[in-house]
């Protein structure tokens, strides 16, 4: 019997390649979703990249019509995009509606199609006030409907819940990830902005953690 019981929703950005890395013994495939937002291109690069040194099976899914239906900027193209700090009030038009609810759906559906046990989400605990989504009651309620949801009682797991994008960092740097490979900014173009909140939170996290920062950034 297989040990490779589990699926990773996977971007290609820091925390999710982290927990590829962490977790790369059980995971059977690695999902990562196109919905019209600006990085998509950026972050499925970055996700191909380590699925191929890992050896780990990669797919890509299109949910295009969230980029056509959902109201967020980060669907609206580059100049929508908000500069500054990683808060509240500056990044709440990034917010994609429900967005991880709809992508833990199809990855349940796929991981029982598949006889997986475990869907995998690296949301973190920076990731709380700003996105509803990523909450331990959000965490807790679609673990409860993904096992009531499926014969064989899909998991969810989501284990930097209560952890900062630092201690995410610091656990790369022991496996020797190369963050240089990874992608965050939410503009999406050739190299990292450094304006917006996701750039001034990855900088912010490589500093904290005490990590080099690999990042190229325009400013």
């Amino acid at each position: 019997m297989s040990d490779k019981d589990s699926l990773l929703i996977y971007s290609g950005g820091l925390d999710s390649t982290t927990l590829l890395y962490e977790e790369r013994g059980r995971i059977a495939l690695a999902l990562t979703f196109g919905y019209g937002n600006n990085h998509a291109a950026r972050e499925q690069a970055c996700a191909r990249y380590h699925c191929q040194r890992l050896g780990i099976g990669h797919l890509v899914i299109d949910l295009g019509f969230m980029g056509r239906h959902f109201a967020s900027s980060l669907t609206a193209g580059a100049d929508a995009i908000p500069d500054g700090s990683y808060a509240e009030d500056n990044m709440r038009s990034t917010v994609v509606p429900f967005r991880n609810g709809i992508m833990l759906s199809v990855a349940c559906g796929l991981a029982e199609s598949r006889g997986l046990k475990r869907v995998l989400m690296a949301n973190h605990g920076g990731d709380h006030a700003l996105y509803p989504d990523c909450t331990p009651q959000f965490v807790s309620a679609m673990d409860a409907a993904m096992q009531a949801g499926t014969y064989e009682g899909v998991r969810l797991c989501a284990p930097y819940t209560h952890l900062s994008k630092a201690d995410l960092l610091r656990r790369g740097a022991a496996l020797g990830i190369d963050y240089a490979h990874t992608y965050s900014c939410y503009r999406g173009g050739e190299h990292h902005c450094g304006r917006c909140g996701t750039c001034t939170e990855r900088r912010q996290a490589f500093r904290e953690a005490g990590v080099a920062d690999p990042t190229q950034y325009e400013i």
